[in-house]
């Protein structure tokens, strides 16, 4: 008989780098995904959702592999799970869907055992994973969080985002590998542009805190990532020299992209204007994309051990649709 009850988790999505902040500054964004896992007499997955298809049901798997690295950590064997996942994350588009795979697992895996690993632990070891704190940062804790990794283990701050900052993304129909978005980067830049964006990271940091929407545009600007990567998302130039014209704060490549991302006054009068601004310039160099209004998340993984039903996925799937359509 099993000792383990069942874990269900909810994980937001993420943003990251916010412009400057590059590997340093990320956001909760109010989009999911759910997890639940017990143990089993064998191990099975249940993918649900567009953004499922394709992943490999087999231990060779993501989650699988994370929940045993868990598992490891604490001391204890669950070679067998049943594992079901829904997801409204889109895949490689700078919304960190694999940061929250990532932290959606640990988080799982985790509470099934009776939560003998802190959030510190499992922070660590969802930046050993990713290699960058901030998008499982961001999935873990909520709101904004400034952090970093030294290699073994991570320091973040949490902030509460401004109440009267909202967040459009435009999603461009097109995905965007990490690794080659990473690699049009250089690996030198000069002082002046190393001091350009620690400039803008500490200002965007302070004016996030202190709520000073007015400060966002300037503080958001980049010269370490976002000019090397224009070329990848048709587009992306001229959003980002125009966007603050039509009603954005400021804007900057969601993640490694090719999401962009505008931060809005909650009390701006061009929130429409700024939306098909978004979508004809992408139309203008044919990528079909969509916008949508994604609140800050405030809350991080939300986690809660169930009684084991063998895996009934009725129940996971209703209870997705009522979280779904609320």
């Amino acid at each position: 008989m099993s000792m383990y009850g069942r874990s269900r988790v909810k994980v937001p999505a993420s943003t990251a780098n916010l412009g400057p902040g590059f590997d340093t500054l990320g956001m909760a964004l109010s989009l999911y995904a759910w997890i639940e896992m017990e143990e089993a007499e064998e191990t099975v997955f249940y993918f649900y959702g567009d953004q499922m298809n394709g992943l490999p049901c087999d231990k060779s798997n993501l989650l699988y592999q994370v929940a045993q690295m868990v598992f490891a950590e604490a001391g204890v064997s669950v070679p067998e799970l049943s594992i079901s996942m829904y997801s409204d994350i889109p895949l490689t588009r700078g919304l960190g869907s694999s940061a929250s795979a990532i932290v959606g697992a640990l988080a799982a895996a985790n509470t099934m055992i009776g939560s003998p690993l802190d959030n510190t632990k499992l922070f660590d070891m969802a930046c050993s994973l990713e290699k960058h704190p901030d998008n499982v940062g961001a999935s873990l804790f909520g709101g904004i969080i400034t952090a970093v990794w030294d290699g073994t283990h991570a320091d973040h701050i949490r902030i509460e985002p401004p109440r009267d900052m909202e967040v459009l993304v435009v999603i461009p129909e097109f995905e965007l590998a990490t690794t080659k978005a990473r690699g049009v980067i250089p690996t030198e830049i000069t002082v002046s542009d190393a001091v350009y964006n620690i400039s803008r990271t500490s200002l965007l940091t302070a004016a996030f805190a202190a709520g000073r929407l007015d400060l966002i545009g300037r503080a958001m600007l980049d010269r370490l990532h976002q000019p090397y990567r224009a070329p990848l998302v048709p587009g992306m130039e001229k959003l980002l020299a125009e966007a603050p014209q039509h009603g954005a704060l400021g804007i900057a490549l969601s993640g490694a992209g090719p999401t962009l991302l505008c931060l809005v006054d909650a009390g701006s009068t061009e929130k429409q204007e700024l939306e098909l601004f978004l979508r004809e310039t992408m139309a203008e160099h044919g990528i079909p994309a969509q916008t949508r209004w994604l609140p800050p998340c405030t809350d991080g993984v939300k986690v809660e051990l169930m009684e084991r039903n063998g895996m009934q996925n009725g129940s996971f799937l209703d209870m997705i649709k009522g979280e779904v359509q609320s």
